[in-house]
């Protein structure tokens, strides 16, 4: 059944909404597919990683309004290795994405999100927009079969376009900084450039976003239940990974049609979105 917000949930919730608010107003978004979604079926959502991660705060905010859904979001490791950073993301209800954390929440009936392509997706290169970077990742779907947890893919549009990368990880790398790092052994540190956000633009030379409007679908959820006992079994998490994969390709297809054809601006974003 569906887990009713708790005090810790209601306190964080009532900061996330003071911060969501400005964002939904300013980007818009839509949100397809929200019937494929049974808020008392705790389930794990499984999405792509937008430039910036611009869209859980949008996508968590409508889950909570229309569907009474505590979202909570596995963080890459590196959030919660800075000390006010980490402070700032947990009072939103980010979990560091260890499988513990993650076994410990399915236990106790949570909705949960995650991004299997982390930072690495988040700090995306001049050429990957829309792009799904997972390497050989298969811990969510390995924890989805181990606590035969339903698997909901989901992807988000939009905040690809908000800017333009000047400058990314792989320019940065192969700079004489990027050399020197290299050099004295601590390119490790930051996963040999992965995490290095990449240097962007928006509206004009500034780094305020361009009001471009956000897209989100729901794809029909994903039994893992004809897993069960499989999630040693490296063929079966390729197998599951693999059509969850196949269900996001299909909806950032489908979302990237919507977000072309879509037509409800007004003067004033139609130029900013040009700038």
């Amino acid at each position: 059944m569906k887990k009713a917000p708790d005090a810790s949930d209601r306190i964080w919730l009532k900061r996330f909404f003071r911060l969501s608010k400005p964002m939904r107003a300013y980007f818009r978004p839509r949100f397809f597919g929200m019937d494929n979604i049974d808020p008392d079926r705790p389930s794990l959502f499984v999405g792509n990683h937008p430039l910036f991660a611009l869209d859980y705060p949008l996508m968590a905010a409508e889950l909570y309004e229309k569907k009474g859904i505590v979202l909570h979001p596995l963080g890459d490791h590196w959030h919660f290795r800075i000390p006010v950073w980490r402070f700032f993301i947990s009072q939103i209800g980010a979990v560091d994405g260890t499988p513990e954390n993650c076994s410990r929440m399915m236990d106790a009936g949570e909705h949960i999100v995650v991004f299997p392509g982390g930072a690495r997706e988040a700090f995306k290169r001049k050429s990957e927009a829309h792009q799904l970077i997972w390497k050989n990742r298969t811990g969510f779907a390995r924890l989805a079969i181990k606590h035969g947890f339903r698997i909901i893919p989901f992807a988000s549009k939009g905040a690809d376009h908000v800017y333009t990368i000047l400058l990314d990880n792989t320019d940065v790398m192969n700079s004489p900084l990027g050399r020197l790092l290299t050099r004295t052994g601590l390119a490790p540190l930051i996963r040999n450039g992965e995490l290095i956000p990449p240097l962007v633009r928006g509206v004009g030379p500034t780094l305020i976003p361009r009001p471009e409007r956000f897209f989100f679908a729901f794809g029909e959820p994903i039994d893992t239940r004809r897993f069960q006992g499989a999630y040693q079994d490296r063929q079966a998490l390729l197998a599951l990974r693999r059509e969850v994969e196949d269900s996001l390709k299909t909806q950032i297809g489908i979302l990237l049609y919507v977000l072309g054809q879509d037509r409800d601006h007004g003067y004033v974003r139609r130029l900013l979105n040009r700038l």
